[in-house]
């Protein structure tokens, strides 16, 4: 290299240098006038998440009395009376606002849920798990209803829909495309920048690992929530945004390596707000984690959640204000929306409940029973008298299906996680008992899981008992609620072996009688349960990592490979839906003195389904061993023998050497 050009190669350096060193000085004086301007500058968060289409006011039990609460006409009222209060508004969803009420029959052709969302002026939405729940159509379907919806009304405007963790180089299928597609005909993004009050609020959607595993449905594969937010920082912090909202249906727990949203606000501290769904957490206070903070306001648009922030001199936010605000009946409902959800009910009942013979509030029973509320559900491992009465429907229902060609069925099972709302006491609606039992969709494409029959052995019945009393008590969703099914446990012996009795309960005993019946290892037995949850049988053997096996079967003992092929119709050749099951077992109840069905004071309390006997005697304890406890006992007395074997050697040679020193 010549002297001329390593001149002007050390001058086109400098030069470069001197450009570098005027852009970061430029970029340092744009982020500090960014920072100057918003400074002070006060934001305000609406959000609410897990509102599972409860876009009406429902009754709920407050303080010891029902109340109406909740629904979308509320939600809108204040809504709006917040915007008035703060010129910088911004209003979110976590996740899952769809599938919970009958509205969710429309979902597909009416999109209902979203459609309303725009109305009321929220700013954007995740997924969450249930919007899958309709499988790639379903949802493809309502996101094309929506978009479509919204054009041809052109007075709102839809919300955007934000999700940045769909792996779309592994969702390749046809059905991955369908949803793709569909997202793009939405305007789906990953993240939206929304500038207001003169601050600008980046805003991006995730879904968890959890939420992920409850969407079996979606055929969707999520990338990690921690890596795709650590991406989406580096983009948004490229527009400039004041703010980073992460809408994140992943959730909290107590148990710290379960709860996601907890671990991602410690690995990504840039994010600001995490709206944190999917767990139907209430938190009554903010979790901060240094300037990252966690907020859930309950499920079921039971609170519109409200947090202040207001801008710091380093460009985070400082905490003012958080407030849970109850849609409670001090709140007044919006006539826009009560007329639109008027029209929605004429719309469920004559493209959904006319195959049924119902309608939307139609009254099914009177119940003088105080049942267990949904925030106690399944939270203590015992029977359950409504767990009880929606097994014993699937009896009832399956009976009346098939008349005289009926087979018996000797075991119904419906787990907690399946049931999804509880009765208040008095008068029992359709919508009432369609919101108990509301998930899924079966093989017609018709909105309910339907009931499927299946052949365990004994012996897996035994094992389903030991599932319900050794795993429930860690996942609430797996206790079970038997009908036809009886067993004894004991609290205090080994795990995997606290069950030390099960036995067929042949008669109900409100109906005349109760009657017992053993149980063999190596017979096949007919089971009932809801296709979900028969689905989630087979899945038991690798959930336990091979310990617990239970295989469902067909009446020749083959192993079952499609379930939909195993659902229960009715003589008329349709589906027999889970709720459908309920509400006909309702109306077969006696009638009162107004002649209406009610619910017998039989289920007003525990009957025995499950017996614990809190023994600490070692008898109690070591009856009755199966293979886990043979194990057990096994391993130990092998680690026993080779202690003692291990003394005795020690002792001897200990003895050799003091004969050699005596000698």
């Amino acid at each position: 290299m010549d002297i001329r050009k390593r001149w002007n190669t050390i001058l086109a350096s400098a030069a470069f240098a001197c450009i570098l060193c005027a852009s970061s000085a430029l970029a340092d004086t744009n982020e500090n006038d960014t920072h100057e301007k918003t400074e002070g500058k006060e934001v305000q968060i609406l959000f609410t998440h897990d509102m599972r289409s409860h876009l009406d006011s429902y009754k709920a039990e407050k303080d010891g009395s029902t109340v109406m609460i909740g629904g979308f006409g509320k939600l809108k009222t204040l809504t709006e009376e917040k915007r008035e209060q703060c010129p910088s508004t911004f209003l979110v969803d976590g996740g899952d606002f769809s599938m919970g009420t009958l509205y969710q029959t429309i979902y597909e052709t009416e999109a209902p849920e979203i459609t309303l969302m725009g109305q009321i002026g929220y700013d954007a939405v995740t997924f969450g798990n249930h919007e899958f729940d309709y499988r790639s159509q379903g949802i493809s379907n309502m996101l094309h209803t929506a978009a479509k919806r919204a054009q041809e009304v052109g007075k709102y405007h839809l919300p955007a829909l934000v999700s940045a963790n769909i792996d779309w180089e592994k969702n390749t299928s046809s059905d991955n495309l369908l949803v793709k597609e569909a997202m793009e005909a939405y305007g789906s993004t990953p993240y939206v920048v929304i500038e207001r009050g003169g601050v600008r609020v980046g805003i991006y959607g995730v879904l968890g690992k959890d939420a992920d595993e409850c969407a079996p449905e979606s055929g969707l594969e999520f990338e990690d929530i921690v890596e795709t937010s650590k991406d989406m920082i580096e983009q948004l912090k490229k527009e400039q945004v004041d703010m980073i909202i992460c809408l994140s249906h992943s959730g909290t727990s107590e148990q710290e390596e379960k709860s996601e949203d907890e671990i991602l606000a410690r690995a990504v501290p840039e994010i600001d707000v995490i709206i944190s769904g999917h767990t139907h957490t209430t938190l009554e206070e903010v979790i901060q984690y240094g300037d990252t903070y966690v907020v859930s306001a309950g499920s079921y648009c039971e609170n519109l959640g409200e947090l202040h922030l207001s801008r710091k001199e380093n460009g985070r936010w400082n905490l003012e204000k958080y407030l849970l605000n109850p849609l409670d009946e001090t709140v007044e409902e919006d006539e826009g929306i009560k007329e639109q959800l008027a029209e929605y009910k004429k719309k469920v009942n004559e493209g959904y409940l006319s195959r049924f013979g119902y309608t939307f509030d139609q009254v099914l029973a009177e119940n003088p029973v105080e049942f267990t509320q949904m925030d106690e559900f399944a939270e203590k491992h015992e029977e359950d008298p409504l767990g009880s009465m929606i097994a014993d429907s699937y009896v009832y229902a399956v009976q009346q299906a098939e008349g005289e060609k009926y087979e018996k069925v000797y075991v119904t099972i419906s787990p907690s996680g399946a049931i999804r709302d509880t009765f208040q006491q008095g008068k029992v609606t359709v919508s009432d008992v369609f919101n108990v039992s509301s998930l899924g969709i079966g093989a017609d494409r018709i909105p309910g899981y339907p009931l499927v029959s299946v052949y365990l052995t004994g012996k897996e019945l035994k094992t389903a008992a030991e599932i319900d009393v050794s795993i429930s008590p860690i996942m609430t969703s797996a206790q079970l609620y038997p009908s036809g099914l009886r067993w004894t446990y004991n609290p205090n012996r080994m795990l995997l072996n606290r069950v030390t009795d099960v036995e067929f309960v042949t008669n109900v005993p409100y109906t005349g009688g109760e009657e017992t019946e053993e149980i063999i290892d190596d017979q096949l037995y007919r089971v009932v349960a809801g296709l979900y949850s028969a689905q989630m049988l087979g899945t038991i053997e690798d959930a336990s990592m091979g310990l617990l096996k239970i295989t469902p079967k067909d009446k020749d003992g083959q192993v079952i490979q499609d379930f939909e092929q195993y659902i229960i119709h009715d003589q008329n050749g349709a589906e027999v839906k889970e709720w459908y099951a309920l509400a006909s077992y309702l109306e077969s109840f006696e009638q009162n003195e107004e002649g209406m069905p009610e619910i017998p004071l039989y289920y007003e309390e525990a009957e025995g389904r499950k017996q614990m006997e809190d023994s600490r005697n070692l008898v109690d304890i070591l009856k009755k061993p199966n293979k886990f406890a043979w194990f057990l006992y096994g391993g130990i007395t092998i680690l026993i023998v080779l202690i003692a074997g291990i003394v005795r050697i020690i002792i001897r040679k200990r003895k050799r050497r003091k004969e050699k020193k005596n000698f």
